[in-house]
């Protein structure tokens, strides 16, 4: 018994700590707002005490006398009242202060935290963001930066409570101690309330928070697949496995309001219990002359204002398990150490070397095989170089090192002028015009606009619409066709004007003809000085300079598309499959 309250103890005081940590932690972002929000409602709590004298002066010399004599004291009447105006006008201004500036702060700090990941997220390189779910990240950006702040909304005028509460206990017991000893008896009773309540919540709001990660998660991945799912008739599928994780987020749930919901009754039980029990006491008071009418009402009113200051404090320390756990996944992200790979990528001096490529191995964990191995290879500047391998032999993975896009295990990558841009054969396309998925924020000239989407022979369908470059193309591009988003994104490649473009399969939704026109074009350009492509089409392998043949892993020749015929088996072999599938595809 003695081990679980040492472990309780231990709990108790990690559960302050961590409430200090986030509070302090929070208000490092916009402390003076928060200040004022303080300033206020420390009014707020002076007025609220000194509006007690406004309710003596008002039963002792007005009320009361007019039942006796039925006369008011004009003077009297309007000195009453100028107190009870002074004091409401000055409390109302100290509300409005202290809500304003407390909702200011509330979603000041959010932006603040919001943007803190943002640009965290952003620093983090390729390989750490393959390693996390974009819906997760989404989920820390938004609900996770709303919960972590959420404790500052009723945080100032806790503040205040501190301050009412002093001023208030004080009071009561210069009015009368007996009374004033029974009413500040309630303020333990739910301290003590507020602390087991915290203690009962804090795993219920953990588990609730991480299960709404994960169902952002979810969601996410099951819209971004959304073509699969229906290509497969995976609906049900889907809905179950969101249903698992909506049931788990709404059991988690239940359990924090069922919570919440004792802890709430207890919190208006007592007091009411404690007035009622203020009232009997007064009573007797009142009629032993102990003390008078006008201080017994003031009494009660006073006590009735000191219960909800004191539901606030409930309040926010009900807040802070789940403003805890908002702000620990936050944190989880902004502690992490921005990862820097290890400088593979750099500018070689040569300017007859277009990419150069020294010992490259990589593999994508490290328990498992390597897709590249040892693969040494120069391509020269101005030269149009198509990779080609079978399925699954390290293409797309080379152009992706080359892009400096994965980090390899070993060797080095050097490029002309340390730049490159590439184009993936899935193009990713934003929601807005045509020149913006282009220029891409740059504001580019509409000579280099219109000159990348010659080169990529988009100048033809997007002159033909009405809007031209300013179309709007919807969502991922779905106005357009295949062949179509892939021109564009190609355009948007070239007119970075990179020393090298690197081509992932980016014209297997074109026509032959269409698909030849790009490659010209790229190649009579005075700007993409050396173009790599992963291929496997053979019309466009026979338009390249030279072939890169890999195999496994592993570079196994290098040459001529027509002298690799003629001198590698396996890659005849390779071409044969490539025109097989192409006559099959046609029938």
């Amino acid at each position: 018994m003695a081990n679980d309250e040492v472990v309780e103890d231990l709990h108790s005081q990690s559960r302050l700590r961590v409430g200090f940590v986030l509070v302090r932690d929070l208000l490092r972002f916009h402390p003076r707002i928060f200040a004022l929000a303080v300033g206020g409602a420390s009014i707020y709590a002076v007025c609220t005490v000194a509006s007690s004298f406004g309710v003596t002066y008002l039963v002792d010399r007005i009320i009361l006398p007019r039942f006796d004599s039925g006369k008011i004291d004009a003077g009297v009447y309007f000195i009453g009242a100028s107190i009870v105006i002074g004091i409401g006008l000055l409390r109302a201004f100290g509300v409005v202060v202290r809500r304003s500036f407390a909702g200011v702060s509330n979603w000041r700090t959010v932006e603040s935290i919001s943007m803190l990941l943002v640009r965290q997220i952003m620093k983090q390189p390729v390989s750490w963001h393959k390693k996390k779910m974009t819906g997760d990240l989404v989920a820390r950006v938004g609900v996770d930066s709303d919960a972590a702040a959420e404790v500052l909304g009723p945080l100032p005028f806790s503040t205040s409570v501190v301050l009412l509460v002093f001023l208030t206990g004080g009071w009561l017991i210069v009015v009368d101690v007996p009374l004033g000893l029974v009413a500040i008896s309630v303020i333990p009773i739910l301290l003590l309330l507020n602390v087991g309540y915290q203690r009962r919540i804090d795993k219920h709001y953990d588990t609730a928070q991480h299960e709404l990660g994960a169902l952002s998660s979810a969601v996410h991945e099951s819209f971004d697949g959304v073509m699969v799912v229906k290509a497969f008739g995976a609906e049900e599928r889907e809905t179950r496995r969101l249903s698992v994780i909506s049931t788990r987020l709404k059991d988690a749930r239940i359990r924090a309001v069922s919570a919440r919901s004792t802890f709430e009754a207890l919190l208006d039980g007592v007091p009411s219990l404690v007035n009622i029990l203020l009232l009997v006491i007064g009573a007797m008071r009142v009629e032993s002359k102990s003390m008078s009418v006008g201080e017994l009402t003031s009494f009660i009113y006073l006590f009735t204002l000191l219960i909800f200051p004191l539901r606030i404090i409930g309040y926010v320390l009900s807040s802070v398990p789940h403003s805890a756990s908002g702000y620990k996944r936050v944190r989880e992200v902004l502690d992490e150490p921005t990862m820097r790979d290890p400088l593979t990528l750099v500018l070689t001096s040569n300017t007859d070397v277009g990419v150069r490529l020294d010992g490259i191995t990589f593999r994508y964990a490290d328990d498992l095989p390597a897709v590249l191995v040892d693969i040494t290879l120069e391509i020269a500047a101005g030269k149009t170089v198509v990779i080609v391998g079978a399925t699954g032999s390290g293409k797309s993975t080379l152009l992706s090192v080359m892009a400096g896009l994965l980090q390899p295990d070993q060797g080095m990558v050097s490029i002309a002028n340390r730049s490159s841009s590439i184009v993936f054969q899935e193009p990713f396309l934003f929601s807005g015009t045509i020149r913006n998925n282009i220029d891409m924020g740059r504001l580019l000239s509409d000579s280099v606009l219109h000159n990348s989407l010659f080169l990529a022979a988009a100048d033809d369908f997007i002159g033909a619409r009405d809007n031209g470059v300013d179309t709007v193309i919807g969502e991922r591009g779905i106005n357009l066709s295949g062949g179509q988003r892939q021109r564009i994104a190609l355009a948007r490649a070239i007119a970075q004007e990179s020393a090298v473009l690197l081509l992932d399969d980016t014209t297997s939704a074109l026509d032959t003809v269409t698909e030849s026109t790009v490659i010209e074009r790229l190649r009579a350009s005075e700007t993409i000085v050396t173009t790599v492509i992963v291929a496997s089409r053979p019309s466009t392998i026979a338009l390249a300079d030279e072939v890169v043949f890999i195999e496994n892993g592993k570079l196994s020749d290098q040459g001529h598309h027509e002298a690799l015929i003629v001198a590698n088996e396996n890659y005849r072999s390779l071409m044969q499959s490539f025109e097989h599938d192409r006559e099959q595809g046609g029938l």
